[in-house]
């Protein structure tokens, strides 16, 4: 599953004495080496003339200190780079440079769109050992966003609930899932989401797992519910389709197995 690997040491401050690798990050694209898939080395950095104030730092993982940077322009450091979309690298990339590139992603988006204040438009300034911009003129203070997501599978007898997502990327049937709205619990969403998405009421709920999803700054928090009442009526503007998926039916393609609905579907499709 995606996610930050475990032997990973995050720092706010910079770090030296040790090889340093850069994650560089042009609109959520990531930098890399064509044939080898790897992040740029020193040389490369130098070569894109990266601003001291567009470098943050990481953290260590396995003996490298790691750090990120984004650039206004997709600059290349010679012609065997190129920008790559992480999901275009799901089960391709590293596990353990995905995850960290799943983190680098969500802090370069929020350092690359809070150099000024949104209350009064002026220049912000990086709170020393911090993650926060703060505004020097009304005081306003900026962290990284992130937006909890709701994501629940429902069970009716030995059937599932699986559904194809209007705007997903993957177009595969999968859990429903949607942003929490101000004032909610993750509770509240699921029940507002279910009654509005596929028109059902859902009862039983249970707290499987999270994740962090960044796409872009998502917290994916993951449950199972039980059917109590209602037909299924699709929100066409969200949902393109929704149906029960039992023992003997025939299943579609699975979510991406680095997602969490993967392994929420997984722990519980029905066994024939």
């Amino acid at each position: 599953m995606l996610h930050t690997p475990a032997t990973f040491t995050p720092s706010i401050a910079p770090l030296s004495g040790a090889p340093t690798l850069t994650l560089v990050f042009h609109r959520g694209e990531l930098l890399l080496r064509n044939e080898s898939l790897s992040l740029p080395d020193a040389a490369a950095l130098t070569a894109l003339a990266v601003p001291p104030e567009r470098l943050h730092p990481l953290g260590m993982w396995e003996g490298t200190y790691y750090q990120m940077a984004w650039l206004d322009a997709p600059r290349l450091p010679g012609p065997d780079f190129a920008y790559h979309g992480l999901r275009a690298l799901f089960g391709t990339l590293d596990d353990g440079v995905l995850g960290l590139a799943g983190r680098a992603a969500q802090l370069a988006e929020w350092a690359r769109t809070h150099r000024y204040c949104g209350v009064c438009a002026s220049p912000t300034q990086l709170v020393s050992g911090e993650r926060c911009y703060k505004c020097p003129q009304c005081g306003h203070s900026a962290y990284p966003r992130i937006s909890p997501a709701m994501m629940v599978l429902i069970r009716k007898g030995d059937q599932v609930l699986l559904a194809l997502h209007t705007n997903s990327p993957y177009q595969r049937y999968t859990a429903l899932a949607g942003f929490l709205e101000a004032g909610e619990s993750v509770e509240d969403a699921i029940h507002r989401e279910v009654f509005e998405e596929v028109g059902l009421k859902v009862h039983n709920l249970r707290y499987f797992g999270s994740q962090s999803w960044p796409f872009p700054h998502a917290l994916m928090l993951a449950y199972t519910a039980d059917y109590l009442d209602g037909e299924i009526r699709v929100q066409a503007a969200e949902i393109a389709d929704a149906r029960w998926f039992g023992p003997d039916d025939d299943w579609p393609e699975p979510p991406v197995p680095v997602s969490v609905a993967a392994r929420l579907i997984a722990a519980h499709r029905p066994k024939r």
